[in-house]
């Protein structure tokens, strides 16, 4: 895949030490969500050897930014082939293009099987159907998150829980601690995923979920 949909003209933002390009078809990059990369590059230190899954990827920002100072090889998978153009741009802005793969498509289809990841980072829709009409500026693609906010979570889980060895991590971004109880509740105790932890930020939250 290469870059197109006019991503050349898109507007670009800080993030972090990237500058990462975007428009209106794609999640504006949220500043406090870099705190997701950095949590994710501390656990890749001890983390085994092998590449990063990011999940619901949007313009990539927030796996690039974790893999940047990392020798890891980032798989991005996105819905929105719009989101994976930029994905792909920003990578090769942030000099990352040899070590980015962008996948588009429904995440549940576009990782193999026999596919295994050190880390998986994911940040899902999480706004409630019934809430989308609040955020009128944001695609709804990119935050519908079903009837109670967390349907593409599960999703996210079920896939983490796939491809992770035993003791690796998932860092999912969620919008309340609710949410992360929910999860960890059913789809986590499903899969074999247990909540080690939970950031909570001002517009958000960040679990950490273990593979048993």
């Amino acid at each position: 895949m290469t870059p197109d949909h006019g991503t050349a003209t898109g507007e670009q933002i800080a993030f972090g030490p990237l500058t990462i390009t975007f428009d209106e078809r794609v999640l504006r990059p949220r500043a406090w969500t870099a705190a997701q990369s950095e949590w994710a590059a501390q656990l890749l230190r001890d983390a085994p050897a092998g590449p990063v899954l990011e999940l619901c990827a949007g313009a990539g920002q927030i796996g690039l930014l974790a893999v940047h100072d990392e020798d890891r090889q980032l798989v991005c998978v996105d819905a929105n082939p719009v989101a994976c153009a930029y994905t792909l741009q920003n990578a090769a802005a942030a000099g990352l293009g040899d070590r980015v793969e962008v996948r588009n498509g429904d995440l549940s289809a576009m990782v193999g099987d026999d596919e295994r990841y050190a880390l998986v980072v994911a940040d899902p829709p999480w706004v409630p159907a019934a809430d989308t009409g609040r955020f009128p500026e944001d695609p709804r693609l990119a935050i519908d998150g079903g009837t109670d906010g967390t349907v593409v979570a599960v999703a996210c889980v079920e896939v983490a829980a796939g491809h992770l060895p035993p003791g690796g991590s998932l860092l999912l971004q969620l919008g309340n601690v609710e949410q992360v109880d929910t999860i960890a509740a059913t789809a986590g105790a499903a899969h074999g995923m247990t909540l080690d932890s939970t950031r909570v930020f001002e517009r958000g939250v960040v679990a950490r979920f273990v593979r048993g």
